[in-house]
């Protein structure tokens, strides 16, 4: 096979841009706001075509969708319309040049030989720029709907361990193998074609808990780490550690965080619009479900602290906000890069309302502080 690519280009992804920036949620309607605001994100699929064509144009490096089956309720269904993320990938990927788009799979819920050739299928239709976000476990009521049971928590990623092996099997040059673990019994093997270009997609994860760290570090290229709400000096604190884990483990991988931009002309205008959507026109009866899921109750929490709790949970839904001007926008996302990330998936209220301006006026600012081509 003949190898087109770099050896590392598609890890990262085609560019060399220092800090990359990615749009994540877009595939679920609302994305990741929890609003009621007319001004919503519809995440239809002409919306999200437009957005991919205008997101390639701009030099986005990345599409990150949210794996979504059910929604969550309330007067909106919060993410209640959500598209499967491996054919949304391939969809925006024969329809796009040079932006890499993710597939998030929960390995669960996909036979690792049927999630295996839809990759390849999605890698080949963008020559290279299709990537997994691979995902062990996450709500109860999801799996239901398939009748897979939740495993316990170290369990879920000895099984995803397992998943992951066999996939990447298939993507190897062996043409014919028996896979047999504690988990997956799987027989006369064999996957063709293989990835493009003789390499396996970028892979990312977003695990919490220890357990998760330790999973992403060892098998991932990419770790979703959460960035402070203190300081950069703790962000930065956070991701030493987690890289001074995955030296002592061999490896070296990068650290991607997540965050909500609300970004305009002036502070007041971008604080105003903020609290306008994410708080006054919140949906707080899905934001009230959502709690109910975590065991978060006004009975445990007391009145004032349930309060509390529901306020921060409509503000932090989306990861750490970064709103404000251009300037204070660009000077924020360059924090994220002095603590030693490599990316940001931001999400946006309305993304297409948004990434033009955010495009226009913070990308040629971290440009500028040498962070983007």
């Amino acid at each position: 096979m003949t190898v087109s690519l770099g050896d590392t280009s598609r890890y990262q992804m085609h560019n060399s841009n220092r800090l990359k920036i990615g749009l994540f949620g877009a595939n679920c309607s609302s994305g990741r706001v929890v609003t009621m605001c007319p001004e919503r994100w519809s995440g239809d699929w002409p919306d999200n075509l437009r957005l991919a064509h205008l997101a390639d144009d701009a030099g986005i490096d990345f599409l990150l969708p949210l794996g979504r089956w059910k929604g969550y309720g309330g007067q909106t269904d919060y993410e209640g319309e959500s598209f499967e993320t491996l054919t949304w990938a391939s969809g925006l990927l024969a329809s796009t040049k040079r932006i890499t788009v993710f597939g998030t799979v929960h390995a669960p819920l996909f036979n690792p030989i049927l999630a295996a050739k839809q990759m390849v299928t999605a890698d080949r239709i963008g020559s290279g720029r299709f990537g997994l976000n691979i995902v062990v476990g996450w709500n109860e009521d999801e799996f239901d709907m398939f009748n897979v049971k939740q495993r316990e928590h170290e369990a879920r990623y000895e099984y995803a361990q397992e998943w992951l092996d066999a996939v990447r099997r298939i993507w190897s040059d062996e043409s014919e193998f028996n896979f047999t673990g504690r988990y997956l019994d799987l027989k006369g093997v064999k996957g063709k074609p293989k990835p493009y270009g003789g390499l396996n997609p970028l892979t990312m994860n977003a695990g919490a808990s220890a357990t998760g760290q330790v999973f992403a570090i060892r098998n991932c290229d990419a770790f979703f780490i959460q960035a402070s709400r203190i300081s950069v000096d703790e962000t930065a604190a956070r991701v030493a550690n987690a890289k001074e884990q995955a030296a002592q483990s061999g490896r070296a991988i990068d650290f991607y965080t997540v965050g909500l931009v609300v970004c305009r002309p002036t502070k007041k205008e971008a604080e105003e619009f903020f609290h306008y959507a994410v708080v006054e026109h919140a949906d707080w009866a899905a934001i009230d479900l959502m709690m109910e899921r975590r065991n978060l109750t006004s009975k445990m929490l007391g009145k004032e602290g349930y309060q509390e709790k529901r306020t921060a949970a409509a503000i932090n839904m989306a990861g750490l906000p970064i709103v404000g001007s251009p300037d204070s926008v660009a000077q924020q996302i360059a924090g994220y890069s002095a603590a030693g990330l490599t990316g940001v998936a931001i999400s946006m209220v309305n993304f297409l309302n948004e990434t033009p301006f955010f495009c226009q006026e913070v990308l040629p600012r971290l440009a500028h502080m040498g962070l983007r081509e």
